[in-house]
């Protein structure tokens, strides 16, 4: 979100040629195609087989797909208006901006629950099926949207408090600063990454290195889940690019004022795009079971076995 922000400003301070601009715009929207329609086929896949439906663990991924592609689907609507209709209404914008920093923040709570998951089905396999049941997973899919309402919520009310109701009629670059400016808002959100990021590498280092010491780390399951936890770590790295993405765009802005716009595309397709590629590849191409089902709605082979 905040790539996208300091990209529209980009736009225009130092615009694209024409050319530039709708290329880049296709080459975005090409590959949200390609992703969606990958993550669109996941969640088919998992909708009409119950071996999947049934599992916690796939439960969790399938969430974090969703909302992965809920976030990607709003970045670049959000990438499109800023070279289109560049302005949006405040009170539109609100709304889509919460979406988005919901999902965001779900992102990496998601994988923590997920290297949980690992953690359990591993060192506790007698006891995996009577922690980790779908019950308690639907629950815990519950408990992470209500923290992040908690988390996101405060941002409007505080506008709500601060700024007269013109403000919302007002159009602006849809981007959480510019649709919730107050400056406690800001601190908030840089408070609660930090303490968000540090739970969650903490739960990624502890299930990685308890799994990498248990007693059966030459199965072949053990190493599986030590490599699954490490993917999930690389995409929580990721994810951390978007916390860090105004420090990192405020630095391109800086660094490279004559190529701004094209730094910061780069910066766009580092922290919005390429975070929400990594779900389809981790369980679509190496869970052995996702994969067997998986492309047969990929290539529209449909038959049911």
């Amino acid at each position: 979100m905040s790539s996208s922000s300091v990209n529209a400003t980009s736009v225009i301070l130092y615009p694209d040629s024409f050319g530039k601009a709708v290329a880049k715009n296709v080459l975005v929207v090409a590959v949200g195609i390609t992703i969606v329609y990958i993550n669109a086929s996941l969640i088919h896949t998992f909708s009409r087989h119950q071996i999947f439906n049934t599992n916690p663990r796939y439960i969790l991924f399938i969430h974090m797909v969703v909302n992965d592609m809920m976030q990607l689907i709003l970045a670049i609507s959000l990438f499109v208006i800023s070279y289109t209709i560049k302005q949006l209404s405040v009170s539109i914008c609100s709304v889509l901006v919460l979406v988005t920093l919901f999902t965001g923040e779900n992102t990496p709570l998601n994988l923590a629950c997920m290297a949980a998951e690992c953690y359990i089905a591993i060192c506790m396999p007698l006891r995996h099926a009577q922690i980790w049941t779908v019950k308690r997973t639907n629950w815990l899919i519950g408990l992470m949207w209500m923290t992040s309402l908690v988390s996101v919520l405060p941002d409007l009310f505080i506008t709500l408090a601060t700024k007269p109701l013109e403000f919302f009629h007002s159009r602006v670059f849809c981007v959480r600063e510019t649709a919730f400016p107050n400056p406690l808002s800001i601190k908030k959100r840089d408070y609660t990454y930090y303490v968000y990021l540090v739970i969650v590498w903490i739960i990624i280092f502890y299930t990685y290195f308890k799994i990498l010491f248990t007693a059966k780390t030459a199965s072949k399951s053990s190493k599986k889940a030590r490599n699954t936890i490490l993917l999930h770590a690389v995409q929580v790295l990721l994810c951390t690019t978007t916390y860090a993405a105004p420090q990192l765009n405020q630095f391109i802005l800086q660094t490279f004022p004559q190529n701004q716009t094209d730094s910061l595309f780069a910066s766009f397709i580092i922290v919005q795009i390429l975070p929400r590629s990594i779900s389809p590849i981790i369980y679509g191409v190496r869970d052995n079971t996702m994969r067997k089902y998986l492309k047969r709605y990929l290539f529209c082979k449909v038959r049911t076995p």
